[in-house]
């Protein structure tokens, strides 16, 4: 089912490091400031995650970053939580150099999937949900086109 056009649901990630490493509060939306957000899903161990998804995110944050776009990472662990652990957060941070806030999210106890991929109807890794300005969910699947996204976002 798309989520396409639906208002973004509120993020309930609990456990986050911020653009140094260091633990924060858990993010909001609106942490994310007033114009568009990028949202990137990945597991550490997602071949597809560092092959293609990092990347995209890197391109995407360096042409975008400066032009009001809100950016944040979510761990989303729905399989093999002995290698997707909160400390691999900082690890892929430093590795792809992103200046962003990344989320650790393990399902709640009796759930099989993580908040994120519950509330925004993920199916996997690597994620891209883009939210617009209005709080609507433009985007959301495995396969971003980011030169379409940066020349949309260009226009808007």
């Amino acid at each position: 089912m798309s989520v396409a056009g639906r208002h973004a649901p509120e993020l309930r990630v609990g456990r986050w490091i911020g653009e140094d490493g260091g633990t924060i509060a858990p993010l909001k939306l609106s942490d994310l400031g007033t114009g568009p957000t990028i949202l990137f899903a990945f597991q550490h161990w997602c071949r597809g995650c560092h092959l293609h998804g990092f990347p995209t995110l890197r391109r995407l944050h360096g042409a975008l970053r400066f032009k009001g776009v809100g950016f944040a990472v979510i761990q989303t662990v729905f399989e093999g939580a002995h290698e997707n652990t909160f400390e691999k957060l900082r690890v892929n941070q430093l590795e792809y150099e992103l200046p962003v806030a990344f989320g650790h999210d393990e399902p709640p106890a009796g759930a099989t999937l993580s908040t994120f991929m519950e509330d925004y109807r993920t199916r996997g890794t690597p994620w891209f949900t883009v939210i617009d300005a209005g709080g609507h969910i433009a985007f959301s699947d495995f396969h971003l086109d980011a030169d379409q996204l940066m020349k949309d976002l260009e226009l808007a």
